[in-house]
C-alpha cells in the first residue's frame, strides 16, 4: 500500500505542476516517513543521507562544466560558423539546409551533450536562416527539434553521465564510445526524411538564390570550433584526462576562442553565461539528488523486485519486453527529461537487464535511443518546445513534419536491438 502510495503521490504532485525534482523528493520522503511510522523522525535521517548520495558521486562533477561548455559555444558564435562552413561544402538548394540543421546539431552534441541547450544553440541560427529561404517556421521547428535529439547519443552526453553513476559496469568512456555509431546512424537517418519532405513539398525555393559561403574562408573560421570535439574525446582516448577532466578542459578552450580568437565574448559577457550555467546545472543536480531518495525508497520498500518478477514472468519473452519498455519509455519521454527517465527507471529495469543477461553499456544506448525518440515526440517533447519557441509556432503544427523523422530514428533503434555490435564495436576496438 506504501509502495502504491510512492507512485501516486509522485504523479499527483507531477499533475499538480510540482518540479519532478520536488515530486521525488516529496514523494519518496512521504513514503520513507510512513514506512517506518513507529519511529519516524529516526526513519525520516535517511532523507538528508540520501539526498547527499545521491549526489557525492564523482562523474558527475563534468555535468556543470558540459553545460558551461555549451553555454559559451553558443555565445561565441561557433554554431554560426560552424553552418555557414557546412553550406559552403552541400551547397545551396531545396532540403540542404534542413540537411545543414541535422548535421550542426550532431557536431554540437559532440561539446554540450543537453538536447534542450543544443536546440537552443542550432534553432538561433538556423531557424532564422531557414525562414529566409522560404521553410515553413513548423517544418524548422521540427527538423531542429529532431536534430537536437542526437545530442544524448553523441558524445559527451550528460544523460551517458548519469547512467554510468546508476548502473556498475557501465563507464563513461565506454557509453561515450557505444553512443557514437547509433548517434551518426540516427543523424543520417534523420536527414533522409528532412530532405525528402523538403524537396517533396517544394520547401526552400529561395535557397537557391542565395549567395554560398567561401569554402576556404568559412573553413579558416570554423577551424577552431571544428577542434573542439577532436580535444575532447582524443584527449579522453589518448588518456590525458578522463571525461571531469575533459569537461573542464572544453570550458577554458571555449572560453579562449570565444574571448581570444573570434573575440566575440568579453568579460562582461561571462557573468550571465555563468549564471545561465550555474541555474541549468543545479535544476539538474537537485533532480539527481531529490532522485536519490525516491530510489532508496524504491528498494527499501521491496518494490523493485516484485516489478521486474511480473514484466519477466509475464511471457512476452525477451523481445516482447523490449517492445514494452520501448512503448513505456518513448511515452514517458514526451513528458519528462532523459536525466529524470533515467533516475526514476533505471532502478527499476536493472534487474530485468540482468534476468536477460544484457550488456550494461547496450542497454544503456538502447534506454538513451528510446528517451531521444520521446524528447521529440508531440505533445510535450523537451526539444520541440525550445524549437517551437524560437520559430514562433504552435507544436500542433509540426505533428506532420515529425512523423516520419520519428519513424527513421525508431529503425536507427530497431537495427541496434538487432545488431547490439553497432553499439559494442567501436567501445571493444577502443579497449574499453
Amino acid at each position: 500500500m506504501i509502495a502504491t502510495l510512492l507512485f501516486v503521490a509522485f504523479l499527483g504532485l507531477m499533475f499538480l505542476g510540482v518540479p519532478i525534482g520536488a515530486a521525488l523528493g516529496l514523494a519518496g520522503a512521504t513514503a520513507i516517513a510512513l514506512a517506518n511510522a513507529d519511529s519516524q523522525w529516526f526513519g525520516l535521517l535517511a532523507v538528508p543521507q540520501n539526498f547527499y548520495a545521491g549526489l557525492g558521486k564523482y562523474p558527475l562533477l563534468a555535468i556543470p562544466m558540459f553545460v558551461l561548455v555549451g553555454s559559451i559555444f553558443d555565445r561565441s558564435g561557433v554554431a554560426l560558423r560552424l553552418v555557414n562552413f557546412a553550406v559552403a561544402i552541400v551547397g545551396r538548394g531545396p532540403g540542404m539546409l534542413p540537411l545543414v540543421a541535422i548535421a550542426v546539431a550532431m557536431f554540437l552534441g559532440g561539446i554540450s551533450g543537453s538536447g534542450p541547450a543544443n536546440a537552443a544553440a542550432v534553432g538561433g541560427v538556423m531557424i532564422a536562416a531557414m525562414n529566409r529561404a522560404g521553410y515553413p517556421g513548423s517544418f524548422s521547428a521540427s527538423v531542429v527539434g529532431a536534430a537536437a535529439a542526437t545530442d544524448i547519443l553523441i558524445p559527451p552526453s550528460v544523460a551517458f553521465i548519469v547512467y554510468s553513476v546508476l548502473v556498475p559496469g557501465a563507464s563513461v568512456p565506454a557509453l561515450f564510445a557505444a553512443g557514437m555509431v547509433p548517434g551518426v546512424l540516427a543523424g543520417i537517418a534523420l536527414i533522409v526524411p528532412a530532405v525528402w519532405m523538403a524537396r517533396r513539398h517544394n520547401m526552400g525555393q529561395l535557397e537557391a538564390t542565395m549567395p554560398r559561403p567561401p569554402f576556404w574562408k568559412s573553413l579558416r573560421e570554423a577551424l577552431w570550433g571544428l577542434a573542439a570535439p577532436v580535444l575532447i574525446l582524443g584527449g579522453m582516448r589518448a588518456g590525458w584526462f578522463t571525461p571531469t577532466e575533459a569537461a573542464v578542459v572544453a570550458v577554458f578552450y571555449g572560453l579562449f576562442v570565444g574571448m581570444v580568437v573570434h573575440r566575440s565574448m568579453t568579460v562582461r559577457d561571462l557573468f550571465p553565461i555563468l549564471r545561465e550555467s550555474g541555474e541549468l546545472s543545479a535544476v539538474i543536480l537537485l533532480v539527481v539528488s531529490l532522485a536519490g531518495i525516491f530510489a532508496f525508497s524504491l528498494s527499501t520498500l521491496g518494490v523493485i523486485d516484485p516489478v521486474a518478477k511480473a514484466i519477466v514472468e509475464s511471457g512476452l519473452g525477451e523481445y516482447g519486453v523490449l517492445s514494452l519498455l520501448i512503448l513505456l519509455l518513448v511515452t514517458v519521454g514526451m513528458f519528462l527529461d532523459g536525466i529524470s527517465i533515467f533516475l526514476i527507471f533505471v532502478p527499476l529495469l536493472m534487474p530485468i537487464m540482468q534476468h536477460y543477461q544484457w550488456d550494461p553499456v547496450w542497454f544503456g544506448v538502447i534506454l538513451t535511443l528510446k528517451v531521444a525518440l520521446g524528447q521529440f515526440t508531440p505533445p510535450l517533447a523537451v526539444n520541440l518546445m525550445v524549437s517551437c519557441r524560437i520559430a514562433g509556432v504552435r507544436m500542433e503544427s509540426t505533428v506532420r513534419w515529425v512523423g516520419p523523422m520519428l519513424l527513421a530514428m525508431f529503425l536507427v533503434m530497431v537495427l541496434v536491438i538487432a545488431f547490439p555490435q553497432l553499439a559494442l564495436w567501436l567501445p571493444a576496438k577502443l579497449g574499453y
